[in-house]
């Protein structure tokens, strides 16, 4: 059994993010630091605003001014968060972007117009899916082409039509970008998930440790004291009898009880520590601790077996003996280990009780521990009455684990 040691996470850091889809684009993505961005479109607007001519508040230069404005502010909400942009919304805003790059270019007669052309085909690789882009860029080489080719407006002398055409090919730069985005967010999702198993797999190993500390304290604890308590509650009625032997009697098995607590105490230390405990020799310790001597008889090879596998037993031993103690007093009490070459099993069986039973409940934990154990190491566990031979009318628990 290993032990995990669980690290409390800081109180006062973040929750982990989830978007991990279009709401994604808030993590730093190689390619994609906001502040290049900003710094690039910022560029693209301020050399523009100085180059682009003519500009002014009447005719051609109102037509320019006006187009510059909406090519800025196509460019510029591009920083705009993907999850708060709608497909479609993103997909007009583009189209407008590019209809107003390709009649800045015909309109002006010099300057950078065609920077904005780059810049939004590159982003819309990078914003939309790969089928709409490309369509998209292409819509973008053809009007800023066909206006250079057709000579459309006055920009047409100082800019070949084929440099039009140029204008959609960032849209490649674009959708690598955002291939390599949705891998390092893929990445990004495996690590949270592997991340969530891990706590998910080390509280099942701390549920589970929890679970076999119980078990532990309830064989040691509740059978050890539920014994003690009885004998003193018998010691207590007898002494009102004055038959003083039977009360020190009483007092000598409470006693007796008292050292049996301690060695099954030094039993769990060992158990918990994982400490390999002979199985054999464990056995007929606790069957004589008991008052059963030359109870067990063992049969098959004898060998180690998985610590895991002796503890079960034990405790399983322990749980039968005590229950026999408790409602077969006086009764015979037999053990048998069989070893072969698949399993391991231990059966106790106890006669029918040859002395009076003191009322008592027990906790209802036992069986349900015994059946926990043996489950845990993919075994069977059997508990019922014996209805034929020499221990009729007595009980029998029977444990089968593989080993």
């Amino acid at each position: 059994m290993q032990y995990v040691r669980l690290v409390p996470a800081d109180r006062n850091a973040p929750p982990p993010r989830s978007d991990l889809g279009p709401g994604a684009g808030a993590r730093r993505v190689p390619g994609q630091d906001p502040r290049v961005q900003w710094v690039a479109s910022l560029a693209v607007v301020v050399v523009g605003a100085v180059t682009i001519r003519p500009m002014g508040f009447t005719g051609q230069g109102l037509a320019v001014a006006v187009l510059f404005v909406v090519n800025a502010a196509a460019l510029l909400a591009r920083r705009l968060p993907e999850h708060r942009v709608p497909p479609r919304l993103v997909l007009v805003w583009l189209t407008v972007g590019v209809v107003a790059a390709a009649a800045l270019i015909g309109v002006s007669n010099s300057g950078t117009g065609y920077l904005f052309a780059f810049f939004l085909s590159g982003h819309i690789g990078y914003r939309l899916e790969t089928r709409p882009a490309l369509v998209l860029a292409g819509l973008c080489s053809l009007l800023c082409g066909a206006v250079l080719f057709f000579r459309l407006g006055p920009g047409y002398e100082a800019l070949p039509w084929v440099f039009g055409l140029l204008t959609g090919l960032p849209v490649v730069m674009g959708i690598l970008n955002r291939t390599q985005r949705q891998a390092v967010q893929a990445a990004i999702e495996a690590a949270e998930a592997a991340e969530r198993a891990a706590r998910a797999e080390a509280r099942t190993a701390v549920l589970s440790e929890r679970s076999r500390i119980a078990r532990d304290v309830h064989d040691v604890l509740a059978h050890s004291l539920a014994g003690i308590n009885m004998q003193l509650e018998l010691a207590d009625a007898l002494m009102d009898t004055g038959d003083l032997d039977k009360v020190r009697e009483a007092h000598d098995k409470a006693h007796g009880l008292v050292k049996d607590s301690l060695r099954q105490a030094q039993w769990t230390v060992h158990a918990l520590r994982e400490d390999a405990l002979p199985l054999r020799e464990t056995l007929t310790a606790m069957l004589e601790s008991s008052g059963h001597h030359d109870a067990l008889t063992v049969n098959g090879t004898v060998r180690d077996v998985p610590a895991r596998v002796t503890q079960d037993l034990l405790r399983i031993a322990q749980e039968a003996l005590t229950n026999a103690a408790r409602h077969a007093p006086g009764g015979e009490v037999r053990a048998e280990l069989t070893y072969t070459a698949e399993v391991v099993s231990l059966r106790v069986r106890n006669g029918p009780a040859t002395r009076e039973v003191s009322a008592g409940v027990g906790s209802g934990m036992g069986l349900i521990g015994m059946r926990e154990r043996v489950a845990l190491l993919n075994g069977t566990l059997g508990a019922g009455p014996i209805t034929e031979g020499p221990h009729r009318n007595g009980w029998q628990v029977e444990a089968v684990i593989p080993a």
